[in-house]
């Protein structure tokens, strides 16, 4: 595949519009905690990064993975296909002073890995923006990209409950969740336009598609509400 070809996804378009909104991408990091630095110190302990390590962290956002995890590694990619994410992610890595990340335009549909191949690839709250069809697609790419025994590590919006049960779950969490500004944390209109606009999908559509793009699952951790799941995985 290349972005000519005339049936390929076109990823800006499915990116969110709140990504691609200044205003928005400039509150993110006090709107949104990844937990970084925890999720280095998994990855370290369950023997997935080391100094040697190459890591691709797609749908790298405003970097707080990468900025976290390349004085771990050897080298990072950070890659994002949002210009108003990626501009703030250079402008991040520019005044950190580290050497060994490259912040590269691309998507889960569109990135060309080179060099040897990955150790690990991250990814969080980004798969989300594609349709199930290019969900698996960009798994498989991602399982090209990675060398055999290599790591992924997944984590998204991805509801474990059954379709019974949408209407009681999506609401309960929306108003455990939502706050009542921008500033402070997701709204109720955004947590909505989340659902209704993009492409969450269930646990049990999720897993096939991870074993048929020749990934174990190792780990999986599921939220007790039913809208998280975050997954360490293996490639075969």
């Amino acid at each position: 595949m290349t972005p000519s070809d005339s049936w390929i996804l076109d990823e800006i378009s499915c990116a969110g519009r709140e990504n691609l909104d200044d205003a928005h991408v400039s509150r993110y990091d006090a709107k949104m905690d990844a937990g970084a630095v925890d999720e280095v110190r998994f990855l370290r302990e369950a023997g997935h990064l080391t100094s040697s390590s190459t890591v691709v962290d797609l749908g790298a956002g405003t970097g707080q993975f990468c900025l976290a995890v390349a004085p771990e590694c050897e080298r990072t990619v950070a890659v994002d296909i949002s210009p108003v994410m990626l501009d703030r992610l250079r402008d991040k890595v520019g005044g950190s002073g580290l050497t060994n990340v490259e912040c590269v335009a691309g998507g889960f549909l569109t990135y060309v890995h080179r060099g040897r191949p990955a150790d690990l690839i991250y990814s969080r709250f980004a798969l989300h923006h594609l349709p199930d069809f290019w969900k698996a697609i960009a798994l498989n790419r991602m399982a090209a990209m990675l060398r055999a025994g290599g790591a992924l590590r997944l984590s998204d919006v991805v509801y474990s409950f059954e379709p019974s049960e949408a209407g009681e779950r999506i609401e309960s969490w929306i108003a455990d969740t939502m706050a009542d500004s921008v500033e402070g944390g997701w709204t109720r209109a955004e947590l909505a336009e989340h659902v209704r606009d993009e492409h969450s999908t269930f646990t049990w559509l999720l897993e096939p598609m991870l074993n048929r793009s020749g990934f174990d699952v190792v780990a999986r951790d599921v939220s007790t509400d039913g809208i998280f799941a975050g997954y360490l995985c293996i490639r075969r």
